[in-house]
């Protein structure tokens, strides 16, 4: 089995993704991954507390790295991320999972700063319908705060 780290929002994408990437069992994900605004102590993605990711982490059962982020510069994200990301790729990790769904460039910053440290990007929700998405949300019965 792959080993992969996966990159948690805390939000519902990042939520449906790793639900599939587990029910798949192609990936042993090890840890899920967040990057934080070091001086609010939020997902930077989505503004969610560091405290209730922790929660979410808790619930999950897979172990938490957080990347603190101060400045909010590309350069330092970038630096952060590979000094973690190089250290998980010596414990065995070959993949990166995230849940987005469009934005190609994204994908492609992410694959290319992947490709810097000798991993692979995957991307399981990748250009999926919205609509099916959110029914098959729905219907296994996931629930979303707002």
């Amino acid at each position: 089995m792959k080993q992969a780290i996966f990159c948690w929002s805390g939000g519902k994408d990042s939520a449906y993704a790793l639900h599939q990437i587990l029910q798949a069992a192609e990936y042993e994900v090890k840890y899920l991954l967040t990057t934080i605004n070091g001086e609010f102590g939020r997902i930077s993605m989505h503004g969610v507390r560091e405290s209730l990711l922790e929660q979410q982490a808790a619930a999950i059962g897979i172990p938490l790295l957080k990347v603190k982020v101060y400045q909010g510069s590309n350069s330092e994200y970038e630096q952060q991320m590979a000094q973690t990301l190089l250290q998980a790729k010596a414990e065995g990790i070959s993949h990166v999972i995230f849940g987005d769904i469009f934005l190609a460039d994204l994908r492609a910053y992410r694959e290319k700063n992947l490709a810097q440290v000798g991993l692979e990007a995957v991307f399981p929700l990748w250009q999926k319908n919205t609509t099916q998405l959110i029914n098959d949300f729905i219907t296994q019965d996931f629930k979303t705060i707002t």
